[in-house]
């Protein structure tokens, strides 16, 4: 005898704490928006001598100087960094791809540097500076590297220590490098740690009429594209883009390609004499029409 089978009703509704599975809508993507590019007279460019000990940042949970104390213009960035315990050229700009320009390792940006060193080192040591040294990290490049006279500068507060029987010197060092620390790690590579290090120039920005903690106001240059390896156009933005239509007019185009009608050149490019070869799409092409001169099919 067949037992019994439990029949389903078409009716029925599941239980109450039967597992009910939902799906989750998707979070949606937070996409912060773009911001607007500034117009060429909204951008700001300034020059800030950094006094010591004051850090290269607007803020600071120890409580020590930033540049929030000498620097009350809002919306504007510190183009590149210098130690709190360097002094000299800080540039802050609120011009993102300014500040991208000036601190891309491919932009070789030149920035010069006044260092007050121990001792006094030979020419030696100097052609060895210019020749790169072997750091921690990698060879230095080619850096520029003088004795200079003592410049006129400020007195720091507080001065550094000098040792009566060592005698110091002043050295000019130009890198387009910004590797951490790197020029007192260069001096101290060839045996004359640095006692003082002033940025004197970024570029042809310098320091000249700053004081200590003073800042000064200059009209953002009009940036150009940036390319890489090629020099950039010393015009505006719009002499940059007639130049960059204008190589595009250079190259013809694939349907403006001269063709030539020659008999003899006509067999010199398919010397085989077999059918023009297939462009490497899928589907056939249908040859042109014996004698139609205004046939638009092309030899790959």
């Amino acid at each position: 005898m067949k037992s019994p089978r439990s029949r389903l009703s078409v009716n029925r509704t599941p239980r109450d704490n039967a597992p009910r599975t939902t799906t989750k809508p998707a979070a949606p993507r937070h996409v912060s928006p773009r911001k607007p590019e500034l117009a060429p007279e909204d951008r700001k460019l300034l020059l800030l001598n950094k006094p010591y000990l004051v850090l290269c940042q607007f803020t600071d949970e120890a409580g020590r100087e930033t540049l929030k104390d000498y620097i009350k213009e809002p919306g504007i960035y510190a183009a590149g960094r210098l130690d709190r315990d360097s002094e000299g050229l800080l540039l802050l700009t609120n011009d993102g791809k300014l500040q991208a320009r000036l601190t891309q390792p491919g932009e070789k940006t030149p920035k010069t540097y006044w260092v007050q060193v121990e001792g006094i080192p030979s020419e030696e040591k100097l052609a060895a500076l210019r020749a790169g040294v072997e750091l921690n990290d990698g060879m230095t490049l080619p850096a520029g590297a003088r004795i200079m006279d003592e410049p006129a500068v400020w007195p720091r507060n507080p001065p550094i220590r000098e040792r009566k029987e060592i005698p110091t010197s002043w050295l000019e060092i130009k890198i387009i490098e910004g590797r951490n620390r790197q020029v007192r790690r260069m001096t101290a590579h060839i045996g004359h740690p640095t006692l003082r290090l002033i940025r004197y120039a970024i570029g042809d920005w310098t320091l000249d009429g700053l004081a200590p903690g003073e800042s000064r106001s200059l009209p953002a240059p009009e940036l150009a594209p940036l390319s890489t390896g090629r020099p950039r156009p010393s015009s505006s933005r719009s002499g940059g883009n007639a130049k960059a239509a204008g190589e595009a007019h250079s190259q013809p185009r694939r349907d403006e390609r001269p063709r030539s009608t020659h008999p003899t050149e006509r067999s010199t490019s398919n010397p085989t004499g077999d059918k023009p070869r297939s462009s490497g799409r899928g589907t056939a092409r249908r040859p042109a029409r014996a004698g139609n001169p205004n046939s638009n099919d092309k030899e790959s």
